[in-house]
This record gives structure tokens, sequence and C-alpha cells, in this order.
């Protein structure tokens, strides 16, 4: 059962306000750490970002702090809450000796943008609904790769050992022509000086790999974002039709209870009997 005081926390924490206060904080938080980065900055004005950053924190704190207090165990039951502590905690910890490597872990709080903001968090777990589709698309382009790959060691690795004289070469090459960087006077044209045909090869793979597959990733998670806003849509307008009912329902209550009244009015004046009473009409 919520106690008073945590559902004035909640509302505190859940107003729009508090929301984009500390939605502000984090892009501010955010500049900071891309200053930290400029060493002429820090020159100048290192230690006022440094206690820039240090306050930032604390308020972070303070509002994970409050979040805990209102919410209880439920705030661990949301992964969006146990993400902001995790990010929050990295911070606070040592970030010298063997833990230096934390220190740029602090860049992850710029993170926390994506579950202050709902409409990144809705893409976010767009991409989330959409991995078991785009794991079928990986295992098939895997083994796209696979049989390319063995192909172009057949092929070309005699005369490219370089680019194909192994499984492992012919994989990274093949995955950089997929990504249509430096292919053709690179990798391609090379190629076909010793082999005329060799486009016979890469132009089905580029088409398959590069405009199909790719294709598919996208369609793929196009369609899990236009499902997760449906299924927005009909849970909203089933909320606005639970509302309706409720309403629908107290109202047929005070018609049910005016009924009565009349009722007993009736047989009161059937009876004989004068009517002294005053008639609660519910107004």
């Amino acid at each position: 059962m919520t106690t008073p005081w945590r559902a004035r926390l909640a509302e505190l924490v859940r107003h729009p306000r508090f929301e984009h206060s500390i939605i502000a904080l984090i892009a501010v938080n955010a500049v900071i750490l891309g200053l930290e980065t400029a060493p002429e900055v820090m020159a100048s004005a290192g230690a006022f970002l440094t206690t820039l950053d240090r306050i930032i924190l604390a308020v972070f704190v303070v509002e994970l702090a409050l979040r805990m207090a209102a919410f209880g165990w439920r705030f661990f039951r949301d992964p969006w809450s146990v993400f902001d502590l995790t990010v929050v905690a990295i911070a606070l910890m040592p970030a010298a000796g063997p833990f230096a490597v934390l220190r740029a872990l602090r860049a992850l709080r710029a993170l926390r943008l994506i579950s202050a903001a709902p409409r990144m968090r809705r893409v976010v777990q767009a991409l989330l609904t959409a991995i078991p589709g785009l794991g079928s698309i990986i295992a098939l382009l895997g083994l796209l790769f696979y049989v390319a790959g063995v192909i172009a060691t057949k092929l070309f690795g005699g005369a490219f050992p370089d680019w194909f004289g192994s499984l492992p070469h012919s994989l990274y090459s093949l995955f950089q022509i997929m990504t249509l960087e430096s292919w053709s006077m690179g990798i391609v044209r090379p190629v076909m000086e010793v082999f005329p045909y060799a486009w016979m090869f890469f132009v089905p793979f580029i088409l398959l790999t590069t405009f199909v597959m790719l294709n598919l990733f996208i369609a793929v998670i196009v369609n899990a974002m236009q499902s997760q806003h449906q299924e927005e849509q009909d849970q909203a307008v089933a909320e606005i039709a639970g509302e309706a009912h409720s309403e629908r329902e107290a109202i047929l209550a005070e018609l049910r209870g005016l009924g009565a009244e009349i009722r007993a009015l009736r047989e009161l004046q059937e009876r004989g009997r004068p009517v002294t009473a005053d008639i609660d009409t519910g107004a």
C-alpha cells in the first residue's frame, strides 16, 4: 500500500518541471564532459567545470534517492531506473589506479538522456523488440558472408593474398566491400585487372548484402516501431474507454437511485400519506 508521503514524492519526481530540469542537467553535464576533453578549456576553466560536474552528480544522486524512496522495490523492476542507477554508480566509483578506465566511462552519463526523454525510450524499446527479427537477418547475412568468403578465397587468394589469402582476410575485405568504402578503386578494379570477370562475383554480392539485407534491417526496425506505436495507441484507447465506462456506470447508479426515490414517493402518495421530506436529487 502506498503511503501518503510516497505518493507525494512520486508526484514530485513525475512532475513535468522536475523531469525537464533533470533533462536539462543531463544535457549540461554532457557538454561539460565534452569540454573536459579540450586541454585549453581545462587550463582556463578546469576548476569551475570540475566543481559544476560534481554538483550535477550530487543532484543526480539526490534524484535517484527520491525515486527509490517514492517507488520502493518497484524502482528496481524498471530497467530504465536500473540503467540510471548503474550509470550514476559508475561515476561515483574512484577513477584512480586500476579504476582509471572508469573515468572515461563517466561519458555514459550522457546516455541518461535516453531514459529521461520518452521519445528516445520508445526508439530504444522498438530496437529491443526488433532483436528476434534482426537475429534471423544477421544469421542469414553471416551465412552469405561465409559462402562468399570461401568462394573469394579460392578464386582470388592466390593473386591477392593480402585481401583474400585466408578466410578471415576474405571476410574482412568483403565487409569493406559491403560498406562501399573504397570498394571499387581499392579492391574490385585491381582484382578485375587480373580476373576480368570478377565483377560477376562482386556485383551480386553488393546487391545482396548492401541493398537487400541492410534494407531488411530497416524494414524490421520500422515494423517494430509501428507495432509499438499501435500498442500505445490501443492502450490509450482502452484507458479512455475504461474511464468512459466508469463514468457511465456512475451515471447509471445515480439514475437507479433517483428511480428508487421516485418509486418510494409514488408509494407514499398511493397510501395517502403527506410527503414532507425533500428529495435529494443528487444535484
